[in-house]
Formats: C-alpha cells, structure tokens, sequence
C-alpha cells in the first residue's frame, strides 16, 4: 500500500512525519502522524498507538501532547491516525460536531449511510498496524494504545476487545461508559442503530465486566475540573467499579485543577510514556 509523505520535521533527535494514503476499511484517503524515535535509525522499535478525540485531526496531538522527548527517551515509534473518514460526501456528516467527521468513536458502523466508510475500528486494530508494521522498523509484537476523550474510549475498547493484543493502555479523561452518556448515546444510535445490545461491544464498562484476557494495566488521567466530568459525559467511577470488581488494575489518578484540554494532557504525557515503556520494552 503507498504511502506518500506529507510532511517530516526533525524533532527530538528523531523525526516527525505526516503521511496519507488510501484506505481500504475507510474508502477514502487517510493521514496519520508517525513519530520515529532515533533508535529507529539502527533498531526495531515497539509502537503506541495514540487515538485523538472529538473534532481532532492526526494534528492535535503531535502538536500539543509534548509527546516526542518521552518517545525518544524510551525508543517508542507514536502512531496519530486522524478521527474519522474524511471527505465521504455523506448528507450530514459536517452537521454536528460530535457526530460524523472528526468523531468516527472507533466502531465500525453497520446503518445507512455510514456502514461503508465510517469503520474506525477496524482502521485502527488492524489495517493502520498492517501498514505500520510494513512500512517502518517496528516489532510487531510490541504494541500498545493510548488516547483522549473519545480516543480513550477507543483505547481502552481495542485493549478489552482483543486480549494480548495490546502490551499496555492508557487514556486522558475517556468516555468510560458510552452507553450511558449523550455522546455516545448520540453516536452509537446514528452508527449501530436502535439495537442497545449491539451498543456494548464498544463500552468500556461493558467489556470489563466479561473481560477474560491477560493482566491488563490501565493507567487513567482525568482533570477533576473538566467541564465534561461535571456533565456526566466520561463517567470514569462505572469503569473503575466494574475493574475493582473484575481485579483488573486501574491506577485512576483525579487532577485537580485540571480541564480537558491538551494543556492537561501536555502535563502528564510523560508519566504516560513511562507506563507504555514499562510493557513495551520490558
């Protein structure tokens, strides 16, 4: 599959690249940012994966997160793929900012008119990582996923959804119980439709109840004053009940005074890094 280079910028010793190409799942042209650590340069290096949230690009991110400096540190390739499909000419998909572009929730629509273009899902667990894998000087074996918001629901459900598959996870504010919430509420009923039971193969709370895999680590940050913890939108607590009682570790860490901004993530994107490096270089 070609890849053609959008942009590439020295950064942290290593470099930080832009690139697009068509995508099978998605049916449109893709970009997604890779960070190449310099011990890419001589060796195989494990990959994070990192899944942005609503109304982001692959930009946002490698802009803001301040992720380069723990990357190089630690030898980690960092994956950005874009939110959603772009550019699909779906009636409605520029209406709300929650739903349609830049909000593909990671799931793979199965309604009209989404069911062709809108599978994030499947972008993000198997065609990105095949593409990443033959492209650059990864191990395949070493993988790990991250992300913000709705990124960190799509984080936390690719690690429960496929057991071993992921050495490592961790999330910034997630949507913890999609189901319950008005974004994913609004989501899951314009991508999966009206059936609710179909809705909890994408909910986080859902799939730890019958989690079965591995021991997963989960690391979660959540700014105490974040403007959508208040409006009951994240959910964290039906998460971390459901953990305590399936003895899934959850280190949850409330920040106070902390929002859901890139500010918030910029401040303890290192200690993440950090987590991922544990499992990925171990």
């Amino acid at each position: 599959m070609a890849l053609t280079l959008v942009s590439s910028n020295k950064c942290a010793g290593g470099f930080q690249k832009v690139f697009e190409h068509e995508s099978t799942e998605l049916k449109c042209k893709m970009k997604f940012a890779v960070y190449l650590p310099p011990k890419a340069e001589t060796d195989k290096c494990p990959v994070m994966y990192w899944l942005s949230g609503l109304t982001c690009t692959e930009q946002n991110f490698i802009t803001k997160a301040g992720s380069q400096l723990g990357a190089a540190e630690h030898g980690i390739i960092v994956v950005a793929p874009d939110t959603s499909p772009r550019g699909c000419n779906i009636e409605g998909e520029d209406e709300s900012w929650d739903f349609g572009t830049g909000a593909g929730f990671y799931v793979n629509a199965t309604q009209d008119p989404w069911k062709t273009n809108y599978r994030m899902y499947a972008y993000v667990t198997e065609e990105l990582p095949k593409l990443i894998n033959a492209n650059f000087p990864t191990d395949p074996e070493k993988m790990s996923i991250s992300g913000h918001s709705m990124g960190g629901h799509g984080a936390l459900i690719c690690a429960l959804k496929n057991p071993g598959k992921y050495k490592a996870v961790s999330a910034f504010a997630p949507i913890c119980n999609p189901m319950q919430c008005p974004w994913g509420q609004k989501a899951f009923s314009g991508y999966l439709g009206p059936d609710r039971s179909t809705w909890e193969a994408y909910d986080a709370t859902v799939l730890a109840a019958s989690y079965s895999g591995p021991q997963l680590d989960i690391l979660i940050d959540q700014g105490r004053d974040d403007q959508f913890l208040s409006a009951s939108q994240l959910l964290p607590d039906n998460l971390i009940a459901v953990c305590s009682e399936k003895k899934i570790p959850v280190v949850f860490r409330l920040q106070p005074g902390y929002d859901h901004s890139y500010f918030f993530i910029y401040s303890f994107m290192n200690d993440h890094i950090k987590h991922h490096a544990k499992y990925l270089n171990a």
